[in-house]
């Protein structure tokens, strides 16, 4: 994957968020050029101006990571798909929900989503937008991200902030495994994903393989970030939350030590 190299300029929503900046920062790394889409001058409900927002823009390809109603999500695919260009999404094992009586994992690509919150609901809604619009698009499904710096909506600063007003302490589950992934590598399989011909729905999880449960995480999180949490374990939480199927798209946690 490290000799690939992107040309051309690609969309990337979601830019104030979490994964996509460092999605940018890879194809950049890569070769290419990143293009935001800026939510003032251009509203994601406003059909006419982003049609001539992406036809003066020319993606090269579209990765699609940002919240907005799936109409919009529809739009991006359907001109992707008028133009053949290459179509990344991120979804999310929410759409499986957590509520009393959901099935539980390991989940498969091919499972249909079964969430009756709203956001597990609406990230359903999102996939079958994208699907109906453009067939060969790829629907990334992701579990919680973390990243080492800490910073914004991700497990380190979760676990960090739980720590923190529990006196140092972390309360986990050794009864849940969580779809859990380094958001550098996320990232780059993103990105590997818009240029690999893949199509179809695709699971980016990293404990998919080595299923450790929380507690276990927890403990490998503090070790790599240079926490000095403890870990108070339970068995409140029964239940496999891990996206498996595709294990050849991203590392394993197991291999950064």
């Amino acid at each position: 994957m490290d000799r690939t190299t992107l040309r051309g300029t690609w969309l990337i929503t979601g830019l104030r968020g979490t994964v996509a900046p460092k999605v940018a920062a890879r194809v950049v790394k890569l070769g290419g050029e990143v293009a935001a889409w800026d939510r003032e001058a251009v509203p994601v409900d406003d059909v006419a101006v982003g049609a001539e927002f992406l036809a003066a823009l020319r993606p090269a390809g579209i990765l699609h990571l940002g919240m907005g109603a799936e109409e919009w999500a529809g739009r991006l695919a359907a001109h992707a798909a008028e133009h053949r260009l290459p179509f990344v999404t991120t979804s999310s094992v929410s759409v499986f929900g957590d509520a009393p009586g959901d099935p539980d994992g390991p989940f498969r690509p091919q499972d249909e989503p079964t969430a009756r919150d709203d956001y597990g609901s609406y990230k359903a809604r999102c996939e079958q937008a994208v699907r109906t619009a453009y067939p060969a698009a790829v629907v990334a499904r992701i579990g919680w991200q973390a990243d080492p710096d800490g910073l914004g909506n991700n497990m380190v600063a979760q676990l960090a902030a739980k720590a923190e007003a529990a006196g140092g302490t972390v309360r986990a589950s050794r009864l849940w495994r969580p779809a859990t992934s380094w958001m550098s590598d996320t990232a780059a399989a993103l990105v590997a994903l818009a240029t690999s011909g893949r199509s179809g729905t695709v699971h980016l999880d990293s404990n998919a393989a080595d299923g450790w449960t929380f507690p276990e995480i927890v403990r490998y999180v503090a070790r790599l970030t240079g926490h000095d949490w403890t870990v108070e374990e339970h068995e409140e939480l029964d239940h496999d939350t891990r996206l498996v199927g595709d294990e050849d798209l991203i590392p394993p946690l197991s291999a950064r030590r």
